[in-house]
């Protein structure tokens, strides 16, 4: 049950959007003094946290009740829209939460307890078709109890609960209608508390001025225009010519500017995991010993040097170093393709003719998906069907759009990405392997995307998740990890580093942050930009 609050009289009017169409001759201009120009493969737009924009905290327009602290290994938590870290009942079931006053949304109305019960209502509400809404379904209730205070009631002790006060929050008017949250003004019209806000829309352009009444202060960083540019190519000659500011690159390009002068090549360290899907329900990838073969097949250090330009990690499991104590450093697969082929022959596949093995009459064959628009999943898809092919199995691939993937998922694997909020080991991990979401309408189709169910995965998840202990946690996690090794579902091949490209300046920056499966000119040294001074 989602219990909310009166919504107020609308204090003042939306602020209407001001589409700004300047050419390209106007970026060099842009570029100097207090703006920056940056460029993206993501589309512009979608602009709405109900609908799950932003939800790790990266959104420029808005402020969540906490956002992340930067620096080496996993990221703190600081207030935000909260005036100090949420207090916890002794069983993490109940989170209250004490706002920061003296807050105006961008259209000048004020911030209160109404739009924090709002905002997670409005996510949770079925007729809002959030993308996220199953990220969220552990709150069984919101409420203000006053005007500066927030109480969340949980269905079961949740320690990473801080990890969901990142999305931002939107003003309570802008979600008083019931609706499907992807049709929402919010989208093209944001109405945040954040550092900037959107004063110009195009499909190939937006346009982010500083809000001068921010609560943390006028940031220093004037205006931001973010460019889309969907071709990686495209974007760095672009970047060649000194059109940007800055870009987000595939590794093996953002290596071409690494010997220039006047730029830098950032690469941000990431929990952003690559891996090929295994269904459960076909032939060939259902089996457990072609699963366990694969795992050994695969040369991860190989991929990350000639496709990530050494941008990376091999990954194992979806659990990376970062995690620490939760971490389980055992929990690997050699690198030992005699081993994989001995595996398949006890197994009953036996090469054929053709050098295919086959049992029971079922060739060792499969296909694998990727996004025909990332030449990374391309190139390492095309490095994991040379691995299989060496132990004797056969690999097609497919190149699609995301809606043609889709509708396949239960019977095709798929190079597959994850990570979405990496901030504690329970939403880096539960939605990627845990056997709930193989119920209908439970979660996103990506979710346990091999569609695999292992009880002690299952059991040593949950006790992670309802458990506050540290120690039990850390625990549990191990086992999973340990478990998983034995039982694989997926074959993981790498955690990226997000690499960025940007023109060399004398604005004063904080430390990188560890980056989630999303990426841009969100993350990256613009991630905090907001902050940023000018070195004196």
């Amino acid at each position: 049950m989602i219990v909310s609050t009166p919504v107020r009289a609308a204090g003042a009017a939306t602020c209407a959007l001001t589409v700004v169409l300047t050419g390209c001759g106007t970026q060099a201009a842009e570029s100097a003094s207090q703006t920056i120009v940056l460029a993206d493969g993501h589309a512009l737009g979608g602009y709405n946290p109900v609908a799950g924009y932003g939800p790790a905290g990266e959104a420029k327009m808005y402020d969540g009740l906490l956002r992340l602290s930067g620096g080496e290994g996993l990221p703190g938590f600081e207030p935000a829209l909260a005036a100090e870290l949420p207090e916890p009942n002794s069983d993490a079931t109940s989170w209250t939460v004490t706002l920061r006053e003296g807050v105006s949304f961008h259209d000048g109305s004020a911030f209160g307890a109404e739009d924090v019960v709002a905002t997670y209502t409005s996510i949770l509400d079925p007729a809002s078709a959030s993308e996220v809404r199953s990220s969220f379904d552990m709150i069984e209730a919101v409420e203000a109890l006053d005007e500066t205070t927030v109480r969340f009631t949980l269905a079961y002790s949740y320690a990473a609960f801080p990890t969901k006060l990142l999305i931002g929050i939107v003003p309570s008017e802008s979600v008083a209608e019931r609706g499907l949250a992807a049709e929402s003004s919010l989208n093209s019209d944001p109405i945040g508390t954040g550092p900037y806000r959107l004063t110009g829309l195009s499909p190939d352009r937006a346009v982010l001025e500083a809000n001068e009444d921010y609560w943390g202060g006028t940031p220093e960083v004037e205006r931001i225009t973010l460019l889309y540019v969907p071709d990686d190519n495209t974007r760095a000659q672009r970047m060649a010519t000194g059109e940007f500011d800055g870009t987000s690159l595939p590794p093996q390009l953002a290596a071409t500017f690494a010997d220039r002068e006047d730029m830098s090549v950032q690469a941000s360290k990431s929990a952003d995991w690559r891996g090929v899907s295994m269904p459960t329900g076909d032939l060939v990838t259902g089996d457990p010993a072609l699963r366990q073969a694969l795992n050994h097949a695969v040369n991860r250090n190989m991929m990350i040097d000639n496709i990530l330009a050494g941008h990376g990690r091999a990954a194992y499991t979806p659990f990376p170093e970062v995690y620490g104590d939760a971490h389980n450093p055992a929990a690997t697969f050699s690198h030992d393709p005699e081993l994989a082929g001995r595996l398949l022959d006890e197994a009953g596949w036996e090469r054929g003719p053709d050098g295919i093995r086959v049992k029971d009459g079922q060739r060792a064959e499969f296909t694998v998906m990727y996004n025909s628009a990332d030449t990374v999943r391309r190139d390492l898809s095309q490095a994991f069907a040379s691995d299989a092919l060496a132990i004797g199995v056969e690999v097609s691939l497919e190149a699609l759009s995301w809606d043609r993937i889709t509708p396949r998922i239960d019977t095709d694997a798929i190079l597959i990405g994850g990570g979405d909020e990496p901030f504690d080991p329970d939403t880096q991990a539960y939605k990627t392997l845990h056997s709930a979401y193989l119920e209908p309408d439970v979660g996103s189709v990506y979710d346990n995307a091999s569609r695999h169910a292992n009880a002690v995965v299952d059991e040593e998840l949950d006790r992670a998740r309802r458990s506050t202990d540290p120690v039990e946690r850390a625990t549990a996690y191990r086992v999973v990890q340990e478990a998983y090794i034995d039982d694989p579902s997926y074959v993981f091949l790498a955690f990226l580093d997000h690499v960025y490209v940007s023109r060399d300046s004398d604005w004063a920056k904080p430390p990188p942050v560890l980056e989630p499966h999303s990426h841009g000119v969100t993350w990256g040294p613009w991630w905090s930009v907001n902050t940023w001074t000018r070195s004196r």
